[in-house]
């Protein structure tokens, strides 16, 4: 069984919600004694058990990985570091690995983490096992560089997922590559499917560069941290692996579906008020 701190929690939930062990054991169904049991062989909780138990928090208004995300940014609150979070389709096999990850991401391979628990969460909630890590990163001594909404993001998304080829040899795309050469890690704002879309339709040519940046702009998920060496990776440290309870999915998945519902209104409005402005992809690479 994955390394959730359940037994921690448990005592966290008794605090929150003035119940007794009696109580908590009668709400997950278990027996006391199971309970009393876990606390020396917390490694054989059934799946079941977690479950019951972190539902019955979360039904019951306890936003645990909410509280531990405010606690470790109070804990880590300095210059040097950073806390992100990374989301599992179910749980890490060992320490991160830049080499499981999918070529074809963002910016190729390498371990990705975000700034935002909800939206790490999200990325993840369809899949009915899976997790999120509470991640400590040491910035100090590595060479990065920082995205943010513009042309130069855009290609680079565009030129990682492999939509660049026919325009391969290009100046400004090999301009692009080779500033990408050496760095340790990238943030950048979080390019979901929908967003790939847009950029999709500036690869095409059907936007310009300005329409894509403000239809991009309108559908801000926050950002990522893209680390890609492994001196990056042995900076990156664990602090807690925590359970998603069903009805935590559910919640961080209708949020999202609100908050893109409302966005793509404002791409519809961005791509009309901006039309005609800026140059197409031709122009760019040619």
């Amino acid at each position: 069984m994955p390394d959730y701190r359940i037994v921690e929690d448990i005592e966290i939930v008794k605090e929150l919600l003035g119940m007794t062990s009696g109580e908590i054991a009668d709400e997950i169904g278990v027996s006391r004694m199971t309970l009393n049991n876990w606390k020396n062989d917390a490694g054989r909780i059934r799946r079941i058990n977690l479950t019951s138990f972190y539902s019955m928090a979360f039904r019951k208004g306890i936003r645990l990985n909410k509280i531990k995300e405010q606690l470790y940014r109070e804990d880590y609150s300095d210059e040097f570091h950073k806390i992100l979070f990374h989301g599992a389709k179910t749980s890490l096999e060992g320490r991160p690995d830049i080499g499981r990850s999918r070529k074809n991401n963002d910016f190729g391979q390498g371990f990705y983490c975000g700034e935002s628990l909800e939206q790490s969460a999200m990325f993840v909630s369809n899949f009915p096992e899976s997790s999120l890590y509470v991640i400590r990163f040491d910035k100090r001594g590595l060479k990065s560089k920082k995205f943010t909404v513009d042309r130069e993001w855009m290609l680079s998304i565009a030129y990682f997922r492999g939509r660049l080829k026919a325009f391969e040899g290009a100046a400004a795309l090999t301009e692009l590559i080779a500033g990408m050469n050496g760095l340790d890690y990238v943030t950048a704002p979080i390019a979901d499917n929908r967003m790939f879309e847009i950029i999709d339709s500036f690869i095409a040519g059907e936007i310009t560069d300005i329409q894509c940046g403000h239809c991009l702009s309108a559908t801000n998920l926050g950002n990522q941290y893209v680390f890609l060496t492994e001196k990056a990776l042995d900076q990156v440290h664990i602090l807690e692996h925590c359970y998603l309870a069903p009805e935590e999915k559910e919640y961080y998945l209708r949020s999202g579906k609100e908050f893109m519902d409302v966005n793509l209104d404002k791409v519809k409005i961005a791509r009309r008020q901006y039309r005609g402005q800026g140059q197409y992809i031709e122009d760019i690479l040619k």
